[in-house]
């Protein structure tokens, strides 16, 4: 086990190490959730502009559900329980630890409840939505949100992949239920979304990412 720590920590020092001012503004910016706003709003205008208020609150939950899931499991379970310190709290990477804006979060990391969440957000939707490209987008979206963790410094890579992990098994149980409940209401919970409706959550997606890279400059 400290073999396995060690080997985290020394692949966390090389990709923290990996940083400079524009970056430091870039990340930071990318690992708020209200910095999403436009493409969270693409979202919910398909949901209750195309698809009706039933489904739009269905989905919505759905994504609730997950997030409710993957936090509370990570946070208030596993984190607790393992005691693993954040990097930014290890007295032995003081010296090379890349930190930015004094931000250092909670005292312990694994697993990373960011990594859970994102990625259990982007699995439901990549399920409800069964779109190639879309699918990717939101992997992309996920693992740019994860990798400013650890560019932040508050995260191992294990505390991210292992956050996936949860994320992951908290879509694919609420996807089950989602598909049981559309058996039982189809009114409120057979979803169906389009090509052309996914490639526009993509461009609000690239969109969203390039307001970020521009506002960084700043």
């Amino acid at each position: 086990m400290d073999a396995l720590q060690q080997f985290d920590a020394s692949i966390f020092t090389a990709l923290n190490g990996l940083h400079a001012s524009y970056f430091d503004n870039f990340m930071w910016l990318v690992t708020k959730i209200g910095t999403w706003t436009p493409m969270i709003l693409m979202l919910v205008y398909l949901l209750f502009l195309k698809k009706g208020w039933r489904r739009a609150i269905t989905v919505i939950l759905a994504i609730g559900l997950v997030i409710l899931i993957a936090d509370q499991v990570s946070a208030s379970i596993i984190k607790p329980l393992v005691a693993r310190a954040r990097p930014s709290h290890n007295p032995d990477l003081q010296s090379t630890i890349h930190i930015v804006n004094g931000y250092r979060g909670g005292a312990f990391g694994f697993v990373s409840s960011h990594a859970a969440n994102c990625f259990g957000i982007a699995l439901l939707l990549a399920m409800i939505f069964k779109h190639r490209a879309f699918t990717w987008t939101m992997v992309v979206w996920a693992t740019l949100m994860c990798y400013s963790r650890i560019y932040l410094g508050v995260h191992y890579p294990g505390d991210i992949v292992c956050g996936a992990i949860l994320g992951f098994i908290a879509a694919w149980i609420v996807y089950r239920l989602l598909q049981w409940f559309a058996t039982k209401h189809p009114q409120w919970g057979a979803i169906e979304f389009t090509a052309a409706e996914s490639d526009q959550l993509i461009y609000a997606a690239i969109i969203n990412i390039t307001i970020l890279a521009v506002w960084a400059v700043f």
